[in-house]
């Protein structure tokens, strides 16, 4: 996908009338549903889905400040017809009709909180959105942004079992953000055009559980052995060295929209019908003995159409992925115990 999605925003830029723009162009009508879109992941990621030419409603929902949001937004001049929506009572009007619901509520990490720190109230949040999901939009593609996703996402499927909608293809935890520091941190190392970047990261979502596969990462570069376990510890530090240089302030808000943004839109063109799109995300699979794992996944009309294998590792890789196994078993099964406590 690269930079497609901004691509079709600068198409879209250069029209003089974005409705006429769209009027000859037979584009599906997709609404696209954003629970946490007063936050700081939720303003940047309402904004770069309000300039995605595929969405055609935007549904923007929070506890608090939502019209605000949404007014502000509705003013850009995309295709998208923009509504606000606030509180409980109307958290179904949000949902009603959508075809991707993107979640990136909850609350923020702050300096030395891990992301375990974050669990239950995140979990809570999770699992009512949820709950609401499976009521008013039972087939609509989940997008999981709130953290920890290594334990949300089995929140998620326990709650669509319960509730009798749950459908392993339509279940994602972004791990976009991931690829995104995998992919700039060796192009910048293998002094490459990050736009030609290309590195598989699967596992989990969290710390060690992060595994970038820069074996298989292209351009081939042939880098050193420590500059290949200096990026994979960069890459699972991320979060850490942005929460970190933020002081306090703030964790990683806009590069996650950024990330959300991206795989949002390769969601939509995989039900739009757009052939061989294919990114990593964390889903149901078999990849290993865990019920859940990000590797690359083809996306289409059904969500997930094929869960890929991990291809060939390095020693490293491997020794990684055996290091990373433990601690995901140990998310996803708290994940699926506070569903079925609470």
């Amino acid at each position: 996908m690269r930079y497609s999605l901004f691509r079709s925003v600068k198409t879209l830029a250069a029209r003089s009338s974005a409705a006429r723009g769209f009027a000859s162009e037979s584009v599906p009508d997709r609404k696209v549903a954003v629970l946490g879109a007063a936050g700081g992941i939720g303003q940047p990621l309402a904004l770069l889905m309000k300039l995605n030419p595929l969405v055609c409603r935007l549904a923007l929902y929070d506890i608090a400040n939502t019209p605000g949001v949404a007014a502000d937004v509705s003013h850009i001049n995309t295709r998208s017809e923009v509504s606000g929506y606030v509180g409980d009572d109307q958290l179904g009007q949000a949902l009603e009709g959508s075809d991707v619901v993107i979640i990136p509520a909850g609350v923020p990490r702050k300096p030395g909180m891990t992301r375990d720190d974050l669990f239950n109230i995140n979990a809570g949040i999770v699992k009512s959105l949820c709950s609401a999901i499976a009521k008013y939009c039972p087939h609509a593609i989940v997008n999981m942004i709130s953290n920890p996703v290594n334990s949300t996402v089995p929140i998620a499927a326990e709650v669509f079992k319960k509730a009798g909608t749950y459908d392993e293809k339509k279940l994602f935890g972004v791990t976009t953000l991931d690829v995104v520091r995998a992919k700039t941190f060796y192009a910048g190392k293998a002094n490459v055009n990050v736009a030609e970047v290309n590195v598989p990261v699967v596992g989990g979502h969290a710390g060690i559980t992060i595994l970038p596969l820069f074996s298989q990462a292209t351009p081939k570069a042939n880098l050193p052995d420590e500059d290949i376990k200096a990026l994979t510890k960069r890459t699972q530090d991320g979060g850490t060295e942005v929460v970190e240089a933020k002081a306090g302030k703030g964790s990683a808000t806009l590069s996650m929209a950024y990330a959300g943004a991206l795989f949002a839109d390769a969601c939509l063109k995989g039900l739009n019908g757009v052939p061989d799109v294919v990114e990593c995300s964390f889903v149901q699979s078999t990849v290993t003995e865990l019920p859940f794992f990000a590797s690359k996944v083809r996306l289409g009309k059904n969500g997930v159409e094929e869960v890929l294998g991990l291809g060939p590792l390095s020693d490293f890789e491997k020794e990684g992925l055996e290091k990373l196994k433990p601690e995901l078993k140990s998310s996803i099964e708290k994940g699926i115990k506070f569903a079925n406590d609470n």
